[in-house]
C-alpha cells in the first residue's frame, strides 16, 4: 500500500469511490449503499457502533453496504466510500464480513490504492444487473419495466442486486445521485445547484438523503470542498467521470449468472 494520507480536511468524489478526511463529530445512525473503510490518523483508532450498539474499534474498520452504524467522534480520520459495483469492492468482500469488521490490514490504505480499481467494474456483477444499473443511471424506470428490459423477472433482478451488490437497486440509485450532487459541490456549485444536478427535489431533500446515507450533511462537507477549491481550484476531472464510462471499461468483464 502507499504512504499514509496527509493531514488537513479533504473531500473528493472519484470514479468508484469518495473520500473524506478530517474531524468527525458524533454521527447519527445511518447506512449507505457502499462499503466504508474508516482509517484512523497515525497511531490512533476509530470506533464504529453498529445498530445493536456493539462498538468496533481499531486502526481501520470496514462497514459493509446497508449496515446500520454510526461513528464515534474523532479528531482526524479518513473515510473511503467504495461503490459496490467497482473492482476494489471485490477485495473488500473477500476480506471482510457482511457487517462491521475491524480490519487492521487496511490501516495504511490511501487514495492511490483505491483509484486504479475504482474505475474497473466488479467481476462479481451479472451482466444483466450491469445493464439495469446503466438504465437507472440515465432514466427513471419502474422495476417491472426495468426487469423486462434486461430479460429478468422483478424478483430475480431484486435478488441479483441484493446478493451481488448487497444493496437494493433503489438505494443504489440514491447513492449514485448523491455522488453526482457531491461532485457538483466539488466543482463549485451552490447547494441548490448541486441538489438539482443530483436529481433531488430541492436542497432540503438532498440534505436529508445525504444525512440518512452518510451521517453527514452537505453543510458539513461544503466547507471542506471550499477549502480544497481555494487551494487547488475545482477538480472536474476527478469528480465528473460518468458512471456509464466506468461501466463500459473492458478490462474486467462482468460475469453472467446462470
Amino acid at each position: 500500500m502507499g504512504q499514509r494520507e496527509g493531514t488537513g480536511r479533504r473531500f473528493v468524489v472519484g470514479a468508484g469511490y469518495a473520500l473524506y478526511r478530517g474531524p468527525l463529530a458524533d454521527s447519527v445512525l445511518h447506512r449507505h449503499a457502499a462499503f466504508q473503510v474508516a482509517v484512523a490518523a497515525a497511531g490512533g483508532e476509530v470506533t464504529i457502533v453498529d445498530g445493536a450498539g456493539v462498538r468496533h474499534r481499531g486502526a481501520a474498520v470496514v462497514v459493509a453496504p446497508m449496515v446500520w452504524h454510526r461513528m464515534a467522534p474523532v479528531r482526524e480520520m479518513v473515510a473511503f466510500f467504495v461503490d459496490p459495483h467497482c473492482a476494489f469492492a471485490d477485495r473488500l468482500r473477500a476480506g471482510c464480513g457482511d457487517g462491521v469488521t475491524v480490519a487492521p490490514q487496511w490501516r495504511d490504505l490511501v487514495e492511490e490504492d483505491v483509484r486504479p480499481a475504482g474505475v474497473l467494474p466488479s467481476a462479481e456483477v451479472d451482466a444483466r444487473l450491469w445493464a439495469a444499473m446503466e438504465a437507472l443511471t440515465d432514466h427513471r424506470v419502474a422495476l417491472p419495466g426495468l426487469a423486462a428490459r434486461v430479460g429478468l423477472s422483478p424478483q430475480r433482478l431484486r435478488a441479483l442486486a441484493r446478493r451481488q451488490l448487497g444493496v437494493p437497486l433503489a438505494r443504489w440509485r440514491i447513492w449514485r445521485r448523491l455522488a453526482r450532487a457531491a461532485a457538483a459541490l466539488g466543482e463549485g456549485r451552490t447547494l441548490s445547484e448541486a441538489a438539482l444536478a443530483g436529481g433531488f427535489a430541492d436542497q432540503a431533500h438532498f440534505s436529508r438523503q445525504m444525512r440518512e446515507m452518510t451521517g453527514l450533511t452537505p453543510s458539513v462537507v461544503l466547507p471542506v470542498l471550499r477549502d480544497a477549491c481555494a487551494a487547488d481550484g475545482p477538480t472536474p476531472s476527478r469528480t465528473a467521470i460518468p458512471w456509464r464510462e466506468v461501466q463500459r471499461r473492458p478490462a474486467v468483464q462482468p460475469r453472467r449468472a446462470t
